[in-house]
């Protein structure tokens, strides 16, 4: 292992890329792999043994490409499989998880909001984190075919801002005065959410503290790259690459891959 091989980070599909895009900004020097499982997307709706499967089989693919860490930039497969990834691999796996704790914090109703995949609200890591905080009222929301709208190119549609006022409006009825957004796909919605949504209601999600536990363990290990120049992006797709490739920078190198 050395200190310039490359991040490797995985999601269900694109929704990953927000992960990315947060790292990419604090560690601009390093090389990364990102590879979106689309064929398989949305992880959601699938078996606990299923995500399992389909993590493992993401880590051990990074694993071949020689990264150095992976993030496993997808909360389902984090709140799933987080213990048999790292059972399986010899290098540190980073996850994700619903940003409960700082919402917890940041609350002045104690009424806080989460959307999240069925995958992620049904876990039993997901369910022992809200028991955490008995004092809080948590408010949780499933984001039934969210994912697949986005994976589609259907951001904008009207489609997608109808479901997501019928998942926002009955939280909002109930006081929550912050919402967290527990999917990685989910950051791209921010612009429809704030139109349908209380200005004075905060949002978080998870990236940004994602990226620094990620620096912070390559600075542990001393495997930070000694490059001085920006690092080179790779982005992989088992399927069809033209929706990643909306997500992704001009120059980053996207492909497809059979994984």
């Amino acid at each position: 292992m050395t200190k310039n091989n490359p991040i490797g980070l995985f999601d269900s599909g694109i929704g990953g890329t927000t992960i990315w895009q947060e790292i990419n900004l604090l560690m601009p020097n390093e090389d990364t792999i990102f590879i979106g499982d689309q064929l398989y997307a949305p992880y959601g709706i699938k078996t606990k043994q299923e995500i399992i499967d389909l993590s493992l089989k993401n880590v051990e693919y990074l694993v071949s490409l020689n990264c150095k860490i992976v993030v496993v930039a997808c909360n389902t497969a984090t709140t799933n499989a987080i213990s048999e990834m790292r059972a399986r691999c010899h290098i540190p796996i980073i996850g994700i998880e619903p940003a409960i704790k700082p919402a917890t914090i940041l609350t002045k109703t104690s009424k806080i909001g989460i959307l999240a995949t069925k995958g992620t609200i049904t876990s039993d890591f997901f369910t022992s984190k809200v028991k955490m905080y008995p004092d809080i009222e948590i408010i949780e929301q499933i984001g039934y075919n969210l994912v697949n709208l986005i994976e589609s190119g259907c951001i904008d549609s009207q489609e997608m801002k109808d479901l997501l006022r019928s998942y926002l409006d009955p939280m909002v009825e109930k006081g929550i005065d912050t919402l967290v957004l527990g999917c990685t796909h989910y950051p791209y919605l921010i612009p429809i959410i704030e139109t349908i949504i209380p200005k004075e209601i905060k949002i978080i999600d998870s990236g940004k503290a994602v990226a620094k536990q990620t620096k912070k363990v390559l600075e542990e290990l001393d495997l930070l790259t000694t490059r001085e120049s920006r690092g080179t992006n790779y982005f992989f797709s088992n399927t069809d690459v033209s929706i990643l490739k909306e997500f992704v920078p001009s120059n980053g190198i996207v492909e497809y891959r059979n994984f």
